[in-house]
């Protein structure tokens, strides 16, 4: 499949917006352009496809990646091992020969970026792509703290609460605590409490929550259904219940 109709056949909502231009724009410095391509664009409101999906996440881990103002080569290559994951060689090959073209841009708009997928994007697959942008910062070893800082900005915009944020920031962390924070609870809470707890976080990441953006996400969104269980197995561990 030629690079023009991947991308053509692989996105929805995410063809139109602010979203659109930066795809535009990177689309025009790769030499297998499409001007079929650029007609495509659309504003309409549709379910978040697999395309939408991996566009949002190039142009968000983009920005994470130049937070701290370097580009380290590991994370680079964390983004481009992932894609392999989950999309198979061709199709990243593709999407990275795309991220390469957004990250050269400068004058990207977080703001924008993340207001438009939080009005088209569900909250679950929202979730996901906080998952992954913690991925990237942690791949080098360290999170730095401008790269929590921009990834905090973006869960506001993304209209993420800080709750979620916490517990998702929490599986990248190793900390006495941890195990309370991913299930969204204080320390000293009660037994009862942690199981409730369990639940409603287990339902909240369950995998199934992003099934409709195919298979090759699910094992993203598996890796947070485990952190959580393995937070509730080490507070059951640790509490005798």
């Amino acid at each position: 499949m030629s690079f023009a109709k991947w991308i053509g056949a692989s996105v929805g909502w995410s063809f139109g917006g602010p979203i659109g231009a930066i795809i535009g724009l990177a689309l025009g410095s790769l030499l297998d352009k499409s001007a079929g391509v650029a007609k495509t664009y659309s504003t309409s409101k549709t379910q978040t496809q697999s395309g939408d999906f991996e566009v949002s996440l190039l142009i968000l881990a983009s920005l994470v990646i130049k937070a701290d103002g370097k580009q380290d080569q590991r994370e680079l290559d964390f983004v481009r091992r992932q894609f392999v994951q989950m999309y198979g060689k061709e199709r990243a090959n593709h999407a990275f020969r795309l991220f390469k073209e957004i990250n050269k841009q400068t004058n990207i708009s977080l703001r924008q970026v993340c207001l438009q997928i939080q009005k088209m994007m569900d909250h679950a697959s929202r979730l996901q792509l906080l998952h992954f942008l913690f991925g990237i910062a942690k791949s080098d070893g360290h999170v730095a703290a401008s790269e929590v800082s921009i990834i905090e900005q973006m869960a506001r915009y993304l209209g993420i609460n800080p709750r979620d944020f916490e517990s998702i920031k929490a599986m990248f962390y190793d900390s006495t605590d941890n195990a309370y924070k991913i299930l969204e609870l204080q320390k000293g809470a009660t037994p009862q409490d942690i199981k409730k707890a369990y639940r409603r976080m287990a339902k909240k990441y369950h995998p199934d929550k992003v099934q409709h953006l195919g298979e090759e996400h699910q094992k993203g969104a598996e890796e947070k259904f485990r952190k959580v269980q393995e937070a509730y197995e080490q507070l059951q561990k640790e509490l005798g219940f």
